[in-house]
């Protein structure tokens, strides 16, 4: 058998060492803050028009309902088997009794949420049909989302924000997850970023486009690749790499991750050529999740002591967890990502035979 590139076997080496860590994560908690949201799905068969409406008919078949945004970090974490200190707000509704109590038999600590009673949780309603007895390729056919129109009290963010920071003594990471519903404010996360790098404590952070002046000084942070594109047209650069560089300078990052779906990611570091790592998913089916997903990886690699670059590789294996998984079927666990580090180790090593 021929000899395996050096190239070709240090990859598989770290994939295979990724792997023994998802077996055996760091001991060090996970600090995570950010918007919860309740994610609600809709499963049936569309085999007519409305009589009335250009509007598909959904027959329901399956409803599920899901806690998504950071507290989707927040089970994945717990899934692969870190301690995670989960700060968040709910609203004393219905929707937020929902989600703390799926996250309580999931086994994740809520005793760090907050309520605001007066507040409703934000949800996310996503109606997927298909034609029946064909081929069952469900699509995405409405969403529609429901949330508070007042703002969360300027006193319950704050005093979260005082907690995470009190939490970050022994801490391993820290994941921002800031979907613009006002649990990451200005200066929270300016003072969770400050006292985390004060400790050595590394930051992840994944932000919408207007919200990356709260991510400044943070360790890695989180776009797609649409976002990237659309940052360096708005900013006239040449380039995706050049793009990159100019955010990391002006943010004080020391890298970026840009996720690509179907196109893999890409890991932009200060004065380091990009690592682009492909996807291998044969047939990609859906996106919900990816940014959580690549956020628990890199939570439970950096929290571990392990390189950017590793993390990068971790994140890659858990988006392609996501691309495979069904609609509303998405949260990363142990035994996905563990089989998916398998399988990518094995296709570079059948590839050099």
């Amino acid at each position: 058998m021929p000899v395996v590139d050096e190239v070709v076997q240090a990859e598989i080496e770290m994939l295979r060492s990724l792997r023994e860590m998802v077996d055996s994560p760091s001991s060090k908690s996970v600090i995570l803050m950010g918007d919860v949201i309740l994610d609600r799905y809709f499963h049936g068969w569309a085999n007519h028009l409305n009589a009335f409406a250009p509007a598909p008919v959904v027959k329901v078949i399956r409803t599920n309902e899901s806690a998504g945004a950071a507290a989707h970090i927040a089970r994945a974490l717990v899934n692969l088997g870190v301690k995670v200190r989960f700060f968040a707000i709910l609203g004393g509704d219905e929707n937020g009794h929902i989600v703390s109590q799926q996250l309580y038999e999931e086994g994740v600590d809520t005793s760090d949420i907050r309520v605001a009673a007066h507040l409703s949780t934000v949800a996310k309603t996503r109606i997927y049909g298909s034609r029946e007895s064909l081929i069952d390729r469900h699509q995405l056919l409405l969403q529609f989302d429901e949330e508070s129109q007042e703002e969360l009290p300027d006193s319950i963010v704050e005093r979260l924000a005082d907690s995470a920071i009190a939490a970050l003594p022994g801490a391993g990471a820290v994941v921002l997850s800031d979907y613009g519903k006002g649990v990451v404010s200005d200066t929270g996360a300016r003072r969770v970023i400050a006292a985390a790098k004060a400790a050595e404590v590394p930051v992840i952070c994944d932000p919408k486009l207007t919200g990356l002046h709260r991510t400044v000084g943070a360790t890695v942070a989180l776009l797609e690749i649409r976002g990237l594109e659309l940052l360096r047209r708005r900013n006239n650069l040449s380039t995706a790499e050049e793009t990159a560089a100019h955010f990391i300078a002006e943010n004080d990052w020391q890298a970026m991750l840009v996720l690509g779906g179907e196109h893999g990611v890409t890991l932009y570091q200060r004065d380091e050529p990009p690592l682009k790592l492909p996807c291998l998913v044969d047939a990609p089916k859906q996106l919900i999740g990816l940014h959580d997903a690549a956020a628990t990886a890199l939570a439970a690699a950096l929290s571990n002591g392990r390189s950017l670059a590793a993390g990068a590789r971790l994140a890659n294996a858990a988006c392609d967890c996501i691309l495979a998984a069904e609609a509303s079927f998405e949260v990363l666990d142990r035994k996905t990502l563990s089989t998916r580090l398998d399988e990518l180790a094995w296709q570079l090593q059948i590839s050099e035979r």
